[in-house]
């Protein structure tokens, strides 16, 4: 078998043993690797601040701050150097919980075998170099304007993408706010992706898309019988994503009711099922995203507590320059999936998607050129390809209507201002086609509110109504 040539790098052996750090040393000493030496992980971490270490061998029972300590504080600060563990005979269990448990590359036994720790150290200089790699194509990518499924070469974009790379590889709770069909779901996981936490579970719940009686049972679970239905025991959405991400979708529509509890579980990090008598903890990093104005909607000590980062993303009008390269990636996807072969957007569909204001933004964007590319087939997508009704007479922005417009109402002095009111909310709603969601957004006020307030004009409409 053809074997890799030897690697070279920078080593840094910890262990309070002096004659086992000598040992280790003497070992290298043949080989092209720069070595440092520390007596306990106090003293490795403050080594690290100037030696930048390809590798750390360290053993895990040492005075002072042991290897266990060590491995969980480089963990926390984000830093991925691979760790090998050295064990005592009988410590197999010590060594196999600091590879699972705080993502050691492996371990060796003591007495250390010289061929094996050369052939290990090799391969973890290897993977260091491997990740850099992947580090350096993912900075790349996000110069050229893409990072994980979010596109843009835009100021605003690319704003976007330096936030995303500098809390990804935190534990921060990140508030995440934009238009409908902006992306915020895609930017959370592409910080769920970019994290430690990136090959476990992402999890994500919509809270306006639940009836307020059964949000508590999804995000914390349930015991059989715990209420009318519970047929049995249900694992809640904290605990399906223990040991990754769980990502909160429009936070501001969840019930009042409801937020001390997310809160105290996001402190405590434990859960109570309902029906359940103990609570269960859990390991799980909170994103959230709304589409109203930030805060508005929680609770005060919620909002900072989910808002440690914020990012705002912009809609589609604000970042034109992005729709080319969007267009081109969305039809790179679209041709896999439908097994067409368009090869890009026509020059005269460009300019008619520069003018127009994409209220439904990136998501709307998508639904045009998915249809389009179905149609076309091959070749350029062409305006004969677009929906029938033209782009440029649909809605250009989501100001709200203004008061003198066509078929708009003309309110007097003297009128109740209940009853002007519920005619402005009409008159927005006639104005968006019946889209709830998009008229709470031009009115500023959360979708629940609007239906409620809908649901109280039919009361008053029909007690006015003589029986």
């Amino acid at each position: 078998m053809p074997t890799q040539p030897a690697t070279s790098g920078r080593i840094l052996i910890v262990d309070d043993d002096e004659r086992q750090r000598n040992a280790l040393v003497a070992m290298l000493s043949d080989r092209d690797f720069e070595t440092q030496v520390a007596a306990d992980g106090q003293e490795a971490l403050e080594r690290l601040t100037t030696f930048n270490a390809d590798v750390i061998v360290s053993d895990l029972v040492m005075p002072r701050m042991d290897g266990f300590e060590l491995l969980r504080h480089l963990n926390e600060r984000g830093d991925h150097t691979p760790a090998i563990a050295l064990t005592g005979f009988g410590s197999m269990e010590k060594a196999l919980s600091a590879v699972h448990d705080l993502k050691a590359f492996w371990y060796l036994e003591k007495p250390v075998e010289a061929r094996a720790f050369r052939i290990l150290l090799d391969r973890a200089i290897r993977h260091k170099r491997a990740l850099q790699r992947t580090d350096e194509l993912t900075l790349d990518l996000t110069l050229r304007g893409v990072l994980g499924d979010l596109v843009g070469t835009s100021p605003a974009m690319q704003e976007v993408f330096s936030v995303i790379r500098q809390v990804a590889p935190t534990s921060a709770s990140v508030l995440i706010c934009g238009e409908s069909g902006t992306g915020k779901e895609l930017v959370a996981r592409a910080i769920h992706k970019f994290s430690s936490r990136g090959s476990g579970p992402f999890v994500a719940i919509n809270a306006a898309a639940l009836p307020e009686s059964l949000i508590e049972s999804e995000l914390f679970g349930h015991e059989k019988g715990a209420f009318t239905g519970a047929m049995e025991r249900r694992a809640g959405c904290f605990e399906q994503a223990h040991g990754g991400t769980l990502f909160l979708d429009e936070i501001g529509e969840m019930p009042p009711s409801t937020q001390p509890k997310l809160l105290r579980a996001l402190e405590d990090l434990r859960v109570r099922r309902l029906g359940g008598k103990s609570e269960i903890p859990v390991d799980v990093r909170v994103l959230a995203a709304t589409s109203h104005s930030a805060g508005t909607q929680l609770r005060e000590e919620l909002y900072y507590r989910l808002s440690v980062f914020q990012i705002s993303l912009p809609p589609l009008r604000d970042r034109r320059e992005d729709i080319p390269l969007i267009a081109e990636v969305m039809i790179r996807i679209l041709n896999k999936k439908h097994g067409t072969r368009v090869t890009g957007l026509g020059p005269e569909v460009l300019d008619l998607f520069d003018t127009y204001d994409w209220p439904g933004n990136a998501r709307e964007l998508r639904n045009v050129i998915e249809r389009a590319t179905i149609v076309a087939g091959t070749g350029p997508v062409r305006l004969s390809h677009l929906p029938s009704s033209n782009l440029s007479t649909r809605p250009r922005s989501n100001a709200p209507p203004t008061l003198g417009d066509k078929d708009s109402l003309v309110f007097q002095p003297g009128q109740r201002l209940s009853k002007l009111d519920e005619a402005y909310i009409k008159l927005t709603l006639e104005h968006v086609h019946g889209n709830r969601r998009r008229a709470a957004s031009i009115l500023g006020i959360s979708l629940r509110t609007l239906q409620n307030r809908l649901t109280a004009f039919r009361n008053e409409a029909k007690a006015a109504t003589p029986d």
